[in-house]
Formats: C-alpha cells, structure tokens, sequence
C-alpha cells in the first residue's frame, strides 16, 4: 500500500525539501490509469530574493498565485509547449518552490510509452516536460494538494548518495545561476543531463 506523505511532510525549509523529495514515489491518477516515478531530480527556486523565480520580488500574478499559500500544493506553469510540476514550500507569503525535474518510472510504464512514443527508456521521465506528459501531469493539476489523490507524492527510499549543482537553463539570472540548488540521486540513469 502506498504511503501518502501528509500535509506537515512539506513545512520544512525549502533547501532541506528538495533534498527529502528526493526518492519520494510522485503518482498520478488518471482516466487512463495510475502513473508513478521515483523523484530523481529536483530544483529549489527561493522565491523574492532568487532572480531565477517566477516570484522574484514577489512578483505576484495570476500564474504565481498558488506559491503564495500554504506549502504542500501544485505549482504547474507552461514553458514552450511543456507543462512543468513545482512544489509549492515555504510559509504563507513566502513564495518559493521547487521544481521536479526527472523521475524515475515505476508504476503504469506501457501507459507512460503511449503517451510520449517509443524511445529508450532512459528518455522517457529524464526531464521536468517529459515526465510530466509521461505522467499525464496537466495545467488542471494546478493548486491541488501533493498530499491526496488524483496527484500526490508518497514514501519510496531514501538515495545512498545525493549530488547537488547549479540548476539548468536558467542562464540569464546572474549570480542566482550559480546558486547550488540542484539536487540528484547520484548516478541515477534518469538524471536529466549533465552540466
């Protein structure tokens, strides 16, 4: 039986989060069945003072909104053509959050391959697009709880080593660039790639 991690799970600092999220099961019910992964990868975006946040300055909008309420709920945005699943931590009105960025499948796989095509399997949950279509993770998850179906995030295995970087593709935000808060189970095949 899955474990759900509870509400209280996600009221710890948001550095301390990205870290604990690492090797948590991330599920997904759908219509089409139950997805799930292993969270390999993560990125912590610290909000008002991370020139790489969307809430940089608090910049409050509509798409923002969710980061300034209670931790534990689904941030999803869209970048490009993908939809991309961020934990909303912090306290209420410190918006920060963090970002998953590869899993690794464990539940529903056949279901995954339909929805992204045939590839090597290594390709298919490697990135914050990939996993989320892989998934079947949508805009319509935005602001639902991590913590009860259809999305939540349970118990799954504690990493025997963890590596941490700067995170990817964020190349015009000065120093934050820099920041080392990104996180992966070391050597994990589906890690989404190597900077």
């Amino acid at each position: 039986m899955t474990e759900i991690l509870d509400e209280s799970f996600f009221q710890q600092p948001t550095l301390e989060l990205a870290k604990a999220l690492l090797g948590c099961k991330l599920v997904k019910h759908s219509d089409q069945g139950i997805t799930s992964g292993y969270i390999v990868e993560t990125e912590a975006y610290k909000g008002p003072e991370d020139r790489a946040a969307h809430s940089y300055q608090n910049r409050r909008t509509k798409r923002t909104e969710v980061m300034f309420g209670k931790p534990g709920y689904v941030y999803t945005y869209q970048m490009h053509t993908h939809c991309l699943v961020n934990v909303v931590c912090n306290e209420i009105d410190k918006p920060e959050a963090i970002l998953i960025r590869a899993v690794e499948p464990v539940d529903g796989i056949d279901l995954m391959y339909e929805r992204r095509g045939q590839m090597p399997a290594k390709n298919l949950t490697n990135g914050p697009g990939k996993l989320t279509k892989a998934l079947g993770i949508t805009m319509e998850d935005y602001g639902r709880p991590f913590f009860e179906p259809p999305i939540y995030i349970a118990k799954g295995y504690s990493p025997e080593n963890i590596s941490t970087g700067p995170r990817i593709g964020i190349e015009n935000t000065g120093e934050a660039k820099e920041y080392p808060w990104r996180f992966w189970v070391t050597d994990n095949l589906y890690v989404s790639r190597k900077r």
